[in-house]
């Protein structure tokens, strides 16, 4: 076998279109790279224009500026991609949001509730709605959509809006892996446990304390890497996952399996 046919064989998704919201950064960048190395054709959505079009060109892709609470803006995020491309296989919903005015139920105003709700939930309510249509007419399709491992257990330093937010995005993306699974279409929530982001590294540098008591849980003793839930996007997206839908897919480092943890 010539290494030119091995890496072949490797992609895994030849002239598929992926649609990856909040490409721009974190998870989503690194989950653009990914795709566009395993032979997809990425469309990079996301909201800062100078990191969207930077993930545009480090994939080969296109960018498209979006509001994810934007309903005309999703659908034509999508209606662009299969303009673009001629289909729309893949969509990794995964915008969001994690701000400090979420926190305990006692302090979290309305404001601050509604504003998480509208970029983690209804964000992936409206991605959903505008990449089923799609996917039906060409009998195929896998939809992603980022939860959390929040979303199956609970915490004592809470962020209560991402963590209700991510409960309600697990539960979706299981009702709709259920509804559309005999016309071909996979709709799976991806469950990370903390990952070394941006995000999490300037919430956390803002609070130590926080972040010392969540590490500690974590039995593999360290934070995921992003291309590390890459991979799992990847497998997801993929025909080797071809028998899985429906499903709350852990990437958490044994958090969620743990009663206690390594010394």
């Amino acid at each position: 076998m010539t290494a030119q046919t091995e890496d072949v064989i490797c992609r895994r998704l030849p002239g598929r279109t992926a649609v990856v919201t909040g490409a721009g950064s974190g998870i989503g960048l690194a989950t653009a790279r990914r795709l566009a190395s395993e032979g997809a054709n990425v469309v990079c959505a996301d909201i800062d224009p100078a990191a969207g079009e930077t993930a545009a060109a480090q994939t080969g892709g296109s960018y498209v500026r979006v509001d994810v609470t934007d309903a005309e803006q999703v659908e034509a995020l999508f209606r662009t991609a299969y303009d673009t491309y001629g289909s729309v296989d893949i969509a990794f919903n995964n915008a969001g949001i994690s701000p400090p005015d979420d926190d305990s139920i006692l302090t979290t105003g309305i404001d601050a509730w509604r504003r998480v709700q509208e970029v983690n939930l209804t964000s992936v309510y409206l991605c959903c709605k505008a990449a089923l249509p799609y996917m039906q007419r060409q009998g195929k399709g896998s939809i992603i959509n980022t939860a959390s491992f929040v979303a199956v257990m609970g915490a004592a330093t809470s962020q209560i809006s991402y963590t209700a937010s991510k409960g309600g995005v697990l539960s979706m993306s299981r009702e709709l892996g259920v509804q559309f699974a005999r016309e071909g279409i996979r709709v799976n929530a991806l469950c990370p446990g903390p990952v070394n982001t941006p995000l999490l590294r300037e919430l956390f540098a803002k609070d130590p304390e926080r972040a010392a008591r969540r590490l500690v849980h974590i039995p593999l003793g360290r934070f995921a890497e992003a291309d590390e839930i890459a991979a799992a996007v990847a497998f997801l997206a993929s025909d080797d996952s071809s028998f899985i839908t429906g499903a709350e897919f852990l990437v958490d480092g044994g958090i969620a399996g743990a009663y206690v943890t390594p010394l």
